[in-house]
């Protein structure tokens, strides 16, 4: 074996002992004659190969065992001439252990005590693409990754549920896997269910030919009246023949075949409804699928495929959220009916968020009929809605692992969300300054201290972190404050200039509106003996610079969405505002997705660069903070 080739083996063995066999059987050649894998002496190949093995419950127990004597040899040999190689596993095992009981003291138990671990740990993550990814898919995803890669060593399969090309988009793919690469998920393979079309139609025959499924020609209201009172459908005891001849019908997407589909022959009555003869097949002749064209005329549904195709792909353990806990009965009917590898479920509960749907049909209808921008709008429950409200990956990707993986439903509200996100954002975001443009107030600048002519001073971006650099900041004697804030004076008060010192508010002309003032500059006064600290832009000695300041509300107003709900009642009618406003000069540098605070104002996201486009202007996104306004 050449180097590349022991380096590709040291990547291959995870998952099942059938998909690392053909590895050790060439390590089994390759160790005939020697006794280290590259030269004389314990190499780089030599480590990564056994740490693999060693970490690996399936491999290492089939390598004690002498099911391959040369691979046994050279790893009883390193593993008793190399004591040093036992500390990196030790290391290994305890990292695994600390991250666990982190994430316990966090709030969250993660000691699942998965089924069989010690054969080795295959998950897998499987979004339909039919929409972009939203936070409840984070959850699946990171929790999936979490069991495959932290806690038990294993691997992860990144599947595209890919069986509706009615709502299916290549987009969507490729949003999902730029998605999570984002939020770094990183699967150790992706595959997709159309891979398995073939297999999947020659699974259908089989449970067809064996009688354990039928076709049926019931009308959707009928057949979900009589599901839902136990009542068999006229079509069950069609005889095999007739059942074959019309699913020859739906393959071709004839007439006939398209008034049928395929149900699984379980149960008409049992208590759990998802065990009354789901269907699994659908014809659907009309719509070309993203990845396959028009080769196939007819689909295999969810609750057939997922089951088979888990198995033959070698997941162990299977995590989803409590909505399919019905379904996991008829998981298991298809494993024994078929005679399949067996997969282990675990159900956690779906994240769930006040005012929030998480729907992808109600949500691509907002994005269909122009609701939203998009969706990556930022009032969308998106990944890249909220990352473009301002929520950043770690802070994301903290909020959920802190979630765990409890099957107890709760309804969050999105105060702790946000509030997160405001640790990771709040030591490292460079503060600037805003002015109102429709609300401001002009101010004279006097007193001994008054500069005479504009001039600027490096200032502090961030007044706790000095790494973050500093900025100019320009005085003069004409000043530009909020309206708010000059409103608010008395005359005569002291007050502070936030980066300059304190002044008495005098001259006050006007109120509501207040029409100009003077501020008589006090610089030995005691900041900390002041009520009000305002923030302030020079009009003089910089370019003031255009802003689009944005905030956004909830999409809808009723707290908890229900599936029956009229979704069109409950839409916020202004979910959207905007104020135009003035920026320190510094911003001119920032770019898109930088994050920074506007004194006063709280954090924002640059949505657009100042320098992007035609248009000279920065365009800012409010991030919430988790604090009521």
């Amino acid at each position: 074996m050449k180097a590349d080739e022991l380096v590709a083996v040291s990547t291959s063995l995870g998952g099942d002992f059938k998909s690392i066999e053909p590895h050790l059987i060439r390590l089994e050649k390759h160790l005939t004659l020697r006794t280290y894998l590259a030269g004389y002496t314990l190499s780089e190949l030599d480590s990564k190969i056994w740490l693999a093995i060693s970490n690996n419950r399936v491999a290492v127990s089939f390598v004690r065992k002498g099911s391959y004597a040369n691979v046994q040899r050279w790893f009883t040999y390193v593993e008793q001439a190399h004591p040093e190689i036992q500390a990196e596993v030790k290391a290994a095992d305890s990292a695994r252990k600390a991250k666990v009981q982190a994430a316990s003291r966090a709030g969250a138990s993660y000691n699942l005590a998965l089924q069989e671990a010690d054969k080795g740990v295959v998950c897998r993550f499987l979004p339909e693409p039919s929409g972009y990814l939203h936070i409840g898919h984070a959850k699946a995803a990171l929790l999936s990754d979490y069991f495959a890669h932290q806690a038990y060593n294993g691997q992860l399969r990144l599947r595209l549920d890919d069986t509706n090309p009615s709502k299916e988009k290549e987009e969507y793919q490729d949003a999902i896997i730029e998605d999570l690469a984002l939020m770094g998920v990183k699967p150790d393979t992706v595959t997709y269910t159309s891979d398995y079309f073939d297999h999947l139609y020659d699974t259908c025959l089989g449970l067809i030919k064996s009688g354990n499924a039928y076709a049926d020609d019931t009308d959707v209201e009928t057949m979900r009246d009589e599901r839902g009172r136990g009542i068999a459908s006229k079509r069950r005891e069609r005889t095999v023949e007739e059942n074959l001849a019309i699913f020859d019908a739906m393959k071709s997407g004839t007439e006939e075949g398209l008034k049928n589909c395929i149900r699984a022959k379980i149960s008409v009555d049992n208590p759990n409804k998802a065990m009354r003869d789901p269907v699994i097949y659908r014809c659907n002749p009309n719509d070309a699928h993203h990845r396959t064209g028009t080769k196939w005329k007819i689909y295999p549904t969810y609750d057939l495929a997922c089951p088979v195709v888990d198995s033959l792909e070698g997941v162990t353990h299977a995590l989803r959220s409590t909505e399919y806990t019905d379904r996991n009965p008829q998981f298991q009917w298809f494993l024994d009916t078929l005679k399949l590898r067996q997969v282990y479920m675990w159900d956690f509960a779906r994240m769930n968020f006040i005012r929030t749907f998480l729907s992808k049909r109600k949500l691509a209808k907002l994005v269909d009929t122009g609701k939203v921008w998009g969706w990556d709008d930022p009032r969308m429950p998106t990944i890249r809605g909220v990352r473009r409200r301002g929520m950043t990956i770690p802070a994301l990707r903290d909020f959920i692992l802190k979630q765990g993986p409890s099957r107890n439903v709760v309804v969050m509200d999105w105060t702790s969300f946000w509030a997160a996100n405001k640790k990771e954002i709040d030591p490292v975001a460079p503060r600037h300054t805003a002015i109102s443009k429709k609300d401001h107030v002009k101010v004279s600048v006097t007193g001994d201290e008054a500069p005479t002519e504009a001039r600027s001073e490096d200032k502090p971006r961030h007044p706790k972190n000095p790494s973050i650099g500093t900025k100019k900041v320009a005085f003069s004697k004409e000043l530009i404050i909020d309206q708010a804030d000059a409103n608010s004076f008395k005359d005569g008060e002291e007050i502070t200039v936030m980066q300059w010192g304190n002044a008495f508010a005098k001259d006050i002309a006007g109120k509501e509106p207040v029409t100009g003032l003077t501020l008589e500059l006090n610089l030995k006064g005691d900041v900390r003996s002041t009520d009000k600290k305002i923030t302030w832009l020079s009009t003089q000695g910089q370019n003031l610079i255009d802003a689009e300041l944005w905030d956004f509300d909830y999409l809808i107003t009723k707290d908890k969405l229900e599936e029956e709900d009229d979704m069109d009642k409950f839409l916020n009618p202004v979910t959207s505002t905007m104020e135009e406003a003035w920026c320190d000069e510094g911003v001119v540098n920032l770019k898109k997705d930088d994050i920074i605070q506007l004194e006063r104002r709280g954090y924002y996201r640059v949505d657009k660069a100042y320098n992007d486009g035609d248009e000279k202007k920065i365009v800012l996104f409010c991030i919430p903070t988790g604090k009521s306004k």
